[in-house]
């Protein structure tokens, strides 16, 4: 018994000590930063040059196209970084170094290599995974990396979500990729084989938007206030510089993946996407809306109650509570909190059509958030809303033909999106869940355009009833609710009497999670 005390004693301190250190470990101080800003005459670049005739014959409305298949909002990407003479910005959560992201750094050093300023910025919550890649591209003459609230590299990073959890639990969430302050991307795609249609075994169904006109300066700017904020560290403040060596290896080990065998064939998938065949033909055409960018500050973390109004969310409720007939919510995580439960419930007593579409539990990614959300489904369904869980086990096929989002498939629900009355929607980062509303930095676009907020809605309507369950109330014989899922199997309804799909374990640990107090955090 003393040994096994004399153990614990010794591990006590260990932990102490590594607690200690870890928390005396800091962020460098007095770093440079200059600032930079987009550039302002992208009009005189060719992309400029070609929209000029669109735009002038739209005064005051943005170009839209939806970017709904992985390999499109690849080609997409793609297709504006070769375009790219002045300037390309480059903003995600997530960057990962597999193909889908190897073949875009080539594309952005290629663009650097021909005079194009770059500026990268990632979060560096998985960042530091690969810092000697984002050390090369800063040495770049062209190329500039930061990384958003990053943790410090000479300390145990599992230490300080302890130590640090206030700092770092604060995430850059936005995702938007603009060049020349012509053209941008925005939505909620991240670099990564699974949104991009690369992974065989792996795809999120996501949601991108290609804008040009006014929209996009008003991007460029929420980049800028990013860029320039004191969130935002040089990574070689972080990491020391690279050498011209390292850049060099880098960039051969680049163009050297462009030409493997596995590029070689995810790059015949891109050219004969949807968008590269109506790129060819000359059939691709912008859909013209009246749209307003809107984002969360980067310095949402520091900003108290006094601020509310500035956050995506109170800046996209107006929109939202304005819906007359019908709201439809596509959020791949959903947990509304109280207050956000009772607005849904009062527009759906008023008469509005609410339904939702969220991720089932089997097929989401991060169990502890369906924890969040189920709490909310009986109050949600009493009061009228229709709520919608993706159907984990639904063959590729039929999932393919849900239109904006052909590619739920293999895993889960990742677009965040809402349509309004069949005449607005949204396509954005930001999910429905607390950590989104009230936590991370967010953007996204509301735009007004009947025609694809109608063709989105019917698509839809056909659809859904094929892809997802629908959640109904039973009650028993006590008067006790419980709820039950329903899906058409062709011409059968199917019912489950408990969540689809999902393991015994991923049911007790939601119900576990469920007893925590960690609501806010998801």
């Amino acid at each position: 018994m003393r040994l096994f005390s004399n153990k614990l004693s010794a591990i006590s301190w260990l932990v102490c000590c590594l607690l200690l250190v870890a928390g005396c470990a800091n962020l460098p101080k007095d770093i440079e930063r200059p600032s930079s800003y987009a550039i302002e005459d992208g009009n005189e670049t060719r992309l400029g040059k070609t929209l000029a005739a669109d735009l002038a014959t739209h005064p005051n409305q943005s170009g839209v196209v939806l970017l709904g298949g992985g390999l499109d909002a690849f080609v997409g990407r793609i297709v504006l970084a070769n375009l790219a003479e002045r300037s390309i910005d480059v903003q995600y959560y997530m960057f990962h170094q597999d193909t889908v992201g190897q073949l875009l750094i080539d594309r952005l050093i290629n663009a650097a290599d021909r005079g194009v300023r770059v500026r990268m910025l990632i979060d560096d919550i998985y960042a530091s995974d690969a810092d000697d890649i984002w050390t090369a591209l800063d040495a770049h003459p062209k190329m500039e990396v930061r990384l958003f609230n990053p943790f410090v590299r000479d300390a145990s990073k599992n230490l300080q979500w302890i130590t640090r959890f206030k700092d770092v639990n604060y995430r850059m969430h936005s995702k938007s990729f603009t060049v020349d302050n012509q053209a941008t991307i925005v939505g909620g795609r991240n670099i990564g084989d699974e949104y991009f249609d690369a992974n065989p075994d792996l795809a999120f169904a996501d949601l991108d938007l290609l804008t040009v006109g006014p929209a996009v300066p008003d991007v460029s700017e929420a980049f800028d206030a990013y860029w320039n904020s004191k969130w935002a560290y040089p990574v070689s403040a972080l990491t020391g510089p690279a050498t011209s060596e390292q850049l060099n290896a880098l960039r051969a080990r680049m163009a050297a993946f462009s030409k493997s065998e596995t590029a070689a064939t995810y790059i015949g998938a891109l050219k004969d996407s949807p968008l590269a065949r109506s790129l060819r033909t000359g059939s691709a055409q912008f859909r013209w809306a009246e749209a307003k960018v809107i984002h969360d500050s980067p310095e949402k973390k520091e900003r108290g109650e006094d601020w509310q109004s500035e956050l995506l969310i109170s800046q996209l409720w107006p929109a939202m509570e304005k819906a007359a007939d019908e709201l439809l919510i596509v959020s791949p995580y959903f947990v509304p909190g109280k207050k956000g439960a009772k607005a849904l419930c009062d527009l759906s007593r008023k008469g509005v059509k609410v339904r939702i579409l969220t991720n089932s539990l089997a097929s989401n990614d991060v169990s502890a958030v369906h924890a969040g959300y189920a709490r909310y489904r009986k109050k949600l369904i009493r009061s009228g809303v229709t709520l919608y869980e993706l159907d984990e086990a639904i063959k590729k096929e039929v999932k393919k033909k849900f239109f904006w989002l052909p590619g739920l498939s293999k895993s889960s629900l990742h677009a965040k999106t809402m349509v309004i009355d069949r005449k607005t929607m949204f396509v954005g980062s930001m999910n429905l869940d607390q950590r989104s509303l009230n936590i991370n930095n967010e953007i996204g676009v509301l735009f007004f355009n009947p025609e694809i907020a109608g063709q989105s809605a019917d698509a839809f309507d056909r659809n859904i009833e094929k892809v997802a369950f629908r959640l109904e109330l039973q009650k028993s014989s006590s008067g006790a609710e419980s709820i039950r899922w329903h899906i058409k199997r062709g011409d059968d309804e199917i019912v489950y009497n408990s969540e689809p799909y999902a393991t015994f374990w991923k049911k007790l640990g939601v119900g576990l999670i469920r007893l925590l107090p960690v609501e806010s955090l998801l």
